[in-house]
């Protein structure tokens, strides 16, 4: 991991791998805070109405809170973290890629093509989405198990068991393609994140907490309302073996349910998805800061001569 000196900024910035590490360290404090919201989410987004009264064994869910009070009245607070582990590997493995590749591919793209100009929002776009999709490729198995773990109750391990033997090692990455057309959701998150700061915050390096937080909100309300159907599909192919791909899930729901239901579970989506990127965002500067004090102090203690261009420790 190093750190160096930005003649933009006047102060000590992460290599790539220190600013992964932070990403993946704020995702998981932020995706540990409100994973009920994710659980009611996927329950809402994957329970189907008409397959209710055939099986008295599945619940139908009103909304969030009615998820979550029948949810906690069957197994109490445990309950509402099943598959919290899961989901935190998969937060950390996601982000910690995510962020490794787009601040590497931004830092190479600017260093070798902007030519001291800003970027435009289609090359933040672009970048994003490369970043995300390179990530998917490593993580969406992780996702899969988690996504069968919110819905059936059973533990990481004994899930896993269970998709190996229904579809074998393919079945690890079920909704690849609703999941690579997603990275489009990251990439808009970021590539507005980086739009709004300039058009609110102007050349202001160092946010407090309260603009990290209102600035996460607002991109990732935009990117959520934008691919919401598609998250649904996804979700639904990885829970069922019922639907062969996306558009199988897509043109399933638009016929039993309407136009409405590909935005099923909205509320919770949105919800989760504006408290983790505020709350990501906020701990993200504040992990960064953390970690560039640690690797200065380490630095002071391990040699008395003046700091070096870049600091490996």
């Amino acid at each position: 991991m190093a750190i160096a000196p930005s003649k933009e900024l006047g102060a000590y910035v992460l290599s790539p791998w220190g600013k992964a590490l932070a990403g993946a360290v704020a995702a998981m404090l932020a995706n540990a805070i409100v994973y009920p919201l994710d659980l009611a989410k996927t329950r809402l987004q994957v329970q189907d109405k008409h397959a209710v009264g055939v099986d008295e064994s599945k619940a139908y869910y009103e909304g969030t809170i009615d998820v979550i009070k029948k949810v906690y009245s069957k197994g109490g607070w445990k309950a509402l973290y099943n598959g919290l582990g899961g989901s935190l590997i998969g937060t950390v493995s996601t982000n910690f890629a995510y962020f490794y590749w787009y601040s590497l591919l931004r830092t190479l793209y600017v260093d070798r093509y902007s030519k001291g100009k800003a970027l435009t929002t289609a090359t933040e776009l672009f970048l994003g989405a490369l970043a995300a999709a390179v990530a998917q490729l490593f993580t969406i198995p992780v996702s899969v198990v988690t996504t069968r773990q919110q819905t059936e109750e059973k533990g990481f391990l004994a899930t896993g068991k269970e998709v190996l033997k229904e579809d074998g090692l393919s079945g690890f990455w079920r909704g690849l393609k609703a999941s690579l057309i997603l990275v489009v959701n990251p990439s808009i998150t970021y590539g507005s994140s980086a739009r709004l700061q300039a058009l609110f915050f102007g050349n202001k390096v160092n946010l407090s907490l309260a603009e990290n937080f209102i600035l996460g909100a607002a991109s990732k309300s935009m990117a959520t309302l934008a691919t919401q159907p598609l998250i649904v599909a996804k979700v639904m192919q990885q829970s069922s073996r019922k639907f062969r791909s996306f558009v199988d899930a897509l043109a399933y729901l638009v016929k039993n349910d309407g136009f409405t239901a590909l935005f099923r579970g909205i509320g919770p989506q949105l919800s989760k998805g504006i408290l983790v990127q505020g709350l990501l965002l906020a701990f993200k500067g504040k992990v960064e800061s953390y970690i560039i004090s640690l690797l200065l102090a380490m630095n002071r203690r391990s040699t008395t001569a003046p700091l070096t261009p870049v600091l490996k420790v």
